[in-house]
């Protein structure tokens, strides 16, 4: 039973190069990050990098001598279904189907396990930088940051909770600087509201969790509109409640199970912090696309009051730009877009990936299904539901099923051998996408009117049905090949 990163780990433990374990001391100042982008990043980090190389965990971390940092948990798609229960192929289909079956978190009674150790910021050695030993994953961030922390905060008008996750970067001893697109997540609606009632809001920050938390709260609306708590969704994964329990210092809760939880208030109008005040750099940190997100002149202001943590507590962290952030987005998209076609067009595309060179959001590939006539041109229409069911991705791919939209090889294949740039390109210009993609600015094209905003782009590679029978592979004989190699694995 997984409900815990502990119990994660646990399970990792007893696979195969799925989890190494280092007591050789890094600093967690761009070296722990630098070394796992050798290690097992991929993702859309600057090559060398390792696709699907294990989690990492550092016992031996400069300054923090009574915590370790894991790192890459979640940054191999075979190693989620493991920790899911099945194989990497039905992760979406699983995750949508839990979607549509929430099972709703409890609040226990009495002490949790994060509590084992509490810290108030009316201590006087009270210290973040001293007590979170997180990262800086370059050395031009804007410092240290808190990448998975799952921030539980609740509506001050509908009394509705939801989870979701935000970059924190750690501004002093008792701030942190957050985050909050204007628009595109719910606890950003939660603070604007809140600053229109001239109210703090209260907000606790679980760092260290079961990956089924992590995972499902990246989704994103239409799928989960404001109000629907995710972590109902890792509930239905786990086939039991995700049990919180109130904080200490706020009116709010938090994962039980968590290693840390940072209890505290985001300011109200206070979404004007300097986010690299401290280092003037200019940058962030990496993010999904592979670049150095601009420092934020607008973000939140989240006064903390307490930390609380397990004994020996594991930070967690992710790189931004790796295959863990491709995962965490990605396959929450796959869900919605997978939950929007079964409705709309069922039977139509068989699955959905959304590819690592997109960072989990920006580019998804379809497995559209052709039975006869009257469905050609249907798979075009799975591509407009596509960016309808998540509005920020920006390129579809649509494929054969006999194309294994895993293997970007084969996707290529039929980019190559099914694909005329003149007849099979389908483009929508001037969409709202995602500002952190750096040409979707006016400084790249005239066309696009602000930062933000893309043209979306189908590029239809499936074979019309009509010329199917021309277009069949090359036809194997199906054999077991374990007689000949028993060490086969497909």
């Amino acid at each position: 039973m997984i409900n815990s990163l502990r119990s994660a780990l646990d399970f990792l433990r007893t696979l195969h190069n799925q989890l190494i374990e280092t007591d050789v001391e890094v600093d967690p100042a761009a070296e722990l990050s630098g070394v796992y982008r050798y290690i097992g990043a991929g993702g859309t980090v600057a090559r060398p990098t390792k696709i699907d190389g294990p989690a990492m965990i550092f016992h031996n971390v400069k300054g923090h001598p009574n915590a370790s940092v894991v790192i890459g948990l979640m940054a191999s798609r075979e190693r989620v279904a493991k920790l899911f229960g099945c194989r990497k192929e039905e992760l979406g289909h699983l995750i949508k189907d839990c979607a549509n079956n929430p099972i709703q978190p409890v609040v226990i009674d009495g002490k949790a396990p994060v509590q084992e150790i509490i810290h108030r910021a009316t201590d006087a050695d009270f210290d973040l930088f001293k007590l979170l030993p997180a990262p800086t994953n370059t050395p031009q961030d804007a410092g240290p940051y808190i990448t998975l922390g799952m921030c539980y905060a609740t509506h001050p008008d509908t009394g509705l909770s939801d989870v979701t996750i935000h970059r924190m970067c750690i501004q002093s001893k008792t701030e942190l600087s957050i985050f909050l697109q204007p628009g595109s997540r719910h606890i950003g609606a939660m603070a604007e509201r809140a600053t229109e009632l001239n109210q703090p809001l209260p907000i606790s920050v679980s760092i260290g969790v079961d990956p089924a938390i992590s995972v499902t709260s990246c989704f994103e609306p239409p799928t989960t509109p404001l109000g629907f708590n995710e972590l109902s969704i890792a509930g239905a994964l786990r086939k039991a409640p995700v049990e919180l329990v109130r904080c200490l210092t706020i009116n709010e809760n938090a994962i039980a199970n968590a290693e840390y939880v940072i209890e505290g208030e985001i300011l109200p109008g206070s979404n004007n912090v300097v986010e690299d005040q401290n280092t003037h750099t200019g940058f962030a940190m990496p993010e999904f696309p592979g670049y150095d997100g601009p420092a934020s002149h607008e973000c939140w202001l989240l006064k903390v009051h307490a930390v609380t943590h397990r004994k020996n507590p594991i930070m967690q962290t992710c790189i931004g730009s790796s295959e863990e952030h491709v995962n965490m987005a990605g396959i929450p998209t796959e869900a919605s877009i997978l939950n929007l076609l079964d409705k709309a067009l069922p039977g139509k595309v068989k699955n959905v990936y959304s590819h690592r060179a997109g960072g989990g959001k920006y580019m998804a590939i379809l497995q559209c299904v052709k039975k006869n006539h009257v469905d050609e041109g249907k798979q075009r229409q799975a591509a407009l539901l596509a960016f309808s069911a998540f509005p920020e991705l920006k390129h579809v791919i649509l494929v054969d099923e006999d194309v294994d939209i895993f293997d970007t090889n084969d996707v290529l294949w039929a980019l190559n051998t099914r694909f005329q740039g003149d007849r099979d390109i389908i483009t929508i210009p001037g969409v709202r996408c995602h500002p952190l993609d750096p040409s979707s600015s006016p400084a790249y094209s005239p066309s696009i009117r602000d930062v933000g905003i893309s043209c979306k782009t189908v590029f239809d590679c499936t074979v019309p049905f009509d010329l199917k029978e021309k277009f069949k592979r090359a036809p194997f004989m199906e054999v077991d090949p374990r007689k000949w190699y028993p060490a086969y694995e497909p």
